[in-house]
């Protein structure tokens, strides 16, 4: 049954996010955790600011200041910070994702303006940490994947200026020996080899394509890391904010804001993998810990914003290493964090990687965009690509691509409206969560109520009510008010056994809402409360399980339940409940079986 979680086994985990490891341990992977990661948190700032052909000065700082936040953000991660952090291993650095946004800012209004969009559009994903469970609807993995597959468009002028940054009388081979050395590397690692080779693919590709660009064509200019000292401070070269809020402002605020959706869309799947993969027995996703992800992530990019550097976001990378050497304690991102810290004080270390040729920097960003794009597509994938899904991403991908590239009219749209539709991102994720909004205008019954034992004939009532108004027979009814009548049993009881074990306490100011929609011969129900801290899918699976820690007597309405429901999915929040239960006819169910 999907939703359930049955026939979990048992990972091979040596240590838990509780569990401590000794210090060698904790100490050599937060380092190796580190190593991946830099190169990404580096050269991120530094594409940024060539490109828009920032001063050496700011970018010293820029890196040294994404490398700081990186390192706070990471331990907030890890070490939750009340209803900030995810509590897990999410390693924090530089996004990509905002690199064309980003230089637009930088080349229209200078670093003070890149700094106030950056915090402005933070305040997004706060919003959406708080209230995930209202904006679900709208906010969806279906915007994130169209934007997604969009980021390599509006990237590809930037890696085209990069693949060609050599200095004046070098070789005309020198550009695409040294990026097709590095694309090679970064390809064929990960092709031929698996395990912690595979992890090391894009250091093992910026080694090689700087090891042919220094040593076969000369284009590595070492001088800056050799008159750069072995520990020091950065530059201060702080940019602060441009108050002004000029027209180039709000024409790239929708930009920023789309980007910055996409950011909690991949914070939200990171967030969710390294939960299925940091426990010895896997459990029901916790959406607290999502949110709590999202609230770390808009720290990490309003303090981007304040510092006047690119944003950051979490690293699925961190995942493949919690999952490959079976360690995911919160010890082992505390060590990351500190690890990143160290490295922002080590100039020397930092001019090597500021000064890796433009033509390997690019490679290494061609496997970049590509993954991206990928991931994109794997995310619509797993939302289920529908006729109705379908229709809109086609033709909200296809708007970004052709706003994008100035095919549609562009003589009609210039000035501030240029600038706005002129973003593929923007174009892309609008067109989508408009033609969302359009299309969830099916109707729906909503009953809400106050949530207790006297509830259910007024529940009863609604569902009968329900079932007779899209003509369904006799046995649909009947299994839709015995998912009701189970469901508002295992709310009710919870609540009062948390209360005080009598159910006069548990009823206390506790509010339901019940939502119904039809779909053909099936049902969609979704019961949302106040939060309680048991999961219903965690108690599902155990009732497999020969040593089930459920009394007897709990036993018989989750029984019921998953009996007459065909999906059962507990969505926990901060504050609110969501229980989403599928229910078929008996004859849909033959089918599906």
């Amino acid at each position: 049954m999907a939703g359930s979680n049955q026939g979990r086994a048992t990972q091979d985990v040596r240590y838990e996010p509780d569990e401590r490891p000794p210090l060698p341990i904790a100490a050599g992977l937060g380092v190796q955790y580190a190593l991946i990661c830099l190169a990404s948190i580096v050269l991120t700032p530094t594409v940024m600011i060539t490109v828009a052909g920032g001063s050496d000065a700011y970018l010293s700082w820029a890196v040294s200041a994404a490398l700081v936040i990186s390192g706070v953000t990471t331990a907030i991660q890890a070490r939750s910070v009340g209803r900030i952090g995810a509590g897990y291993i999410l390693v924090m650095g530089s996004t990509s994702a905002f690199l064309a946004v980003s230089v637009s800012a930088l080349e229209q209004g200078g670093p003070g303006m890149l700094a106030l969009l950056i915090i402005a559009s933070s305040l997004i994903q706060f919003v959406l940490a708080s209230r995930m469970a209202l904006l679900r609807r709208i906010f969806t993995p279906t915007v994130a994947g169209v934007v997604l597959m969009l980021i390599p468009v509006t990237l590809a002028p930037l890696i085209l200026r990069k693949l060609a940054e050599v200095p004046a009388g070098a070789s005309p081979a020198a550009a695409p020996v040294v990026a097709g050395v590095t694309l090679a590397v970064l390809v064929l690692v990960p092709l031929r080899f698996s395990g912690a080779l595979r992890l090391w693919a894009p250091a093992l590709g910026i080694a090689a394509g700087s090891l042919v660009a220094g040593l076969g064509f000369g284009i590595y200019d070492l001088s800056p890391v050799a008159e750069a000292a072995w520990i020091g401070l950065p530059d201060l070269a702080y940019p602060g904010l441009d108050l002004s809020f000029r027209p180039e402002f709000w024409a790239l605020l929708p930009s920023f804001v789309m980007v910055t959706l996409v950011g909690a869309m991949d914070t939200l799947g990171d967030a969710i993998a390294i939960q299925r993969v940091s426990w010895r027995r896997p459990r029901a996703i916790d959406f607290r810990s999502i949110q709590g992800a999202i609230s770390a992530d808009g720290v990490g990019n309003l303090l981007s914003g304040l510092a006047g550097t690119v944003p950051n976001t979490t690293y699925g990378m961190s995942i493949a290493v919690a999952e490959l050497t079976g360690v995911a304690s919160r010890a082992i991102g505390m060590c990351v964090g500190v690890v990143f810290v160290a490295f922002a004080f080590l100039p020397k270390f930092l001019a090597l990687i500021i000064a890796i040729p433009g033509p390997v920097v690019a490679a290494y960003f061609v496997i970049i965009v590509a993954l991206i794009f990928v991931f994109g597509i794997k995310i619509l994938l797993q939302e289920g690509l529908d006729y109705r899904n379908g229709i809109v991403v086609g033709v909200a991908f296809w708007l970004g691509i052709a706003f994008q590239l100035d095919w549609i009219y562009p003589e009609s749209f210039q000035g501030a409206w240029g600038e706005l539709l002129g973003n593929g991102m923007t174009v892309g994720g609008l067109t989508v969560i408009l033609l969302t909004v359009f299309g969830m205008g099916g109707r729906r019954a909503r009953l809400k109520t106050r949530l207790s034992h006297d509830t259910w004939p007024e529940v009863d009532a609604f569902l009968v009510k329900f079932a007779a108004r899209n003509g369904w027979d006799e046995d649909m009814e009947t299994r839709l008010r015995a998912v009701g009548e189970e469901t508002l049993h295992i709310l009710t009881r919870e609540k009062a056994q948390e209360a005080g074990d009598t159910p006069e306490a548990g009823d206390a100011q506790r509010n339901l809402l019940v939502i119904a929609r039809g779909d053909g011969p099936s049902a969609d129900l979704e019961f949302i409360a106040t939060t309680d801290e048991k999961n219903i899918e965690d108690q599902l699976a155990m009732l497999s399980e020969a040593a089930a820690g459920i009394p007897v007597e709990a036993e018989t309405p989750l029984r019921l339940l998953r009996h007459y429901a065909s999906s059962i999915r507990h969505q926990q929040y901060h504050d609110i409940d969501i229980l989403t239960v599928r229910v078929e006819s008996a004859g849909q169910m033959a089918r599906d079986f």
